[in-house]
C-alpha cells in the first residue's frame, strides 16, 4: 500500500476547515436509529459524528472529512475528500473488521491492525469513540483536568503511547463533549474537529415523549 499517497496529492491545506466546507448533504442516521437528546454522552445508546481530520507525518500531511457511526457492537468510519469522494471506509462488527480503500476490500479480526497493515499509518480506532465523547478507558492515564473535571491531557499505557489533548469543548445533542482534539504518537500528529455529534436511539426503544433532533443539512 502507498500510505494513502493518492490522497496527499490532492492540494489540501494543513488546517481544520470551517463547517461550511462539509460535503453538501449531511449523512442521514442509519436505518432504525432516531436522533435524540441526552444530558450526558454516556447515556447515548449510539451516536454519529461529522467533522474534519487533519493528519501529519514526517512525510505526509492532508485533511479529510470524517464520518463515524458508533454503537456498542458496531463502528462505521468513513473518510472523504473535500469534494465528497470516499477514500477510506472501515467497518467493525463484533470480531470482524472490513476496510475498503483504493477500490479494494481487506478483512481482519482486528481493526487497528488492519488499518495499519493496509494504509501504513495509524488512527486509534479502538480508543477514539471514548475520546470523541470526552471519556477515558481503563488503560488511559489522566495527566491534566480542568476545574469542571474535564480531561485536558491524557496518555495511553501501551507503547508507543498516544498523547491526547482536549483543546476545546461544546454542547451537542444536549450533552457536553470535545470540539477539538489533538493526538500525538511518535512522528504522527492528528487533529480532529467535531462539527456535528448526534446521540441516537434505536427506533423501537424510543420513548413516545422523547424529542427528536437531526443533524443540520448543509
Amino acid at each position: 500500500m502507498n500510505n494513502l499517497s493518492y490522497l496527499t496529492k490532492i492540494p489540501l491545506i494543513w488546517v481544520l476547515l470551517s463547517v461550511t466546507l462539509l460535503s453538501a448533504c449531511s449523512i442521514a442516521p442509519p436505518e432504525n436509529f432516531i436522533p435524540v437528546q441526552v444530558d450526558d454522552v454516556s447515556n447515548a445508546q449510539a451516536w454519529e459524528m461529522q467533522g474534519k481530520l487533519a493528519v501529519r507525518t514526517s512525510k505526509d500531511k492532508f485533511s479529510t472529512n470524517i464520518y463515524w457511526f458508533h454503537t456498542d457492537k458496531k463502528n462505521e468510519l468513513t473518510l472523504t475528500t473535500m469534494l465528497g469522494t470516499t477514500v477510506l471506509s472501515l467497518t467493525t462488527l463484533e470480531d470482524e473488521a472490513r476496510l475498503e480503500v483504493d477500490g479494494k476490500v481487506y478483512r481482519d479480526r482486528d481493526a487497528q491492525r488492519l488499518l495499519t497493515r493496509v494504509t501504513g499509518w495509524s488512527i486509534p480506532v479502538d480508543a477514539l469513540p471514548l475520546w470523541i465523547t470526552g471519556q477515558l478507558s481503563d488503560d488511559d492515564e489522566l495527566l491534566v483536568q480542568d476545574e469542571q473535571q474535564r480531561p485536558i491531557k491524557l496518555t495511553t499505557q501501551n507503547p508507543p503511547p498516544w498523547e491526547v489533548e482536549f483543546i476545546s469543548w461544546q454542547q451537542q445533542s444536549g450533552a457536553e463533549l470535545p470540539r477539538l482534539l489533538q493526538l500525538k504518537r511518535e512522528d504522527l500528529r492528528l487533529k480532529l474537529q467535531i462539527s456535528h455529534w448526534q446521540a441516537l436511539s434505536a427506533a423501537h426503544l424510543l420513548p413516545s415523549n422523547q424529542p427528536e433532533e437531526r443533524l443540520n443539512e448543509q
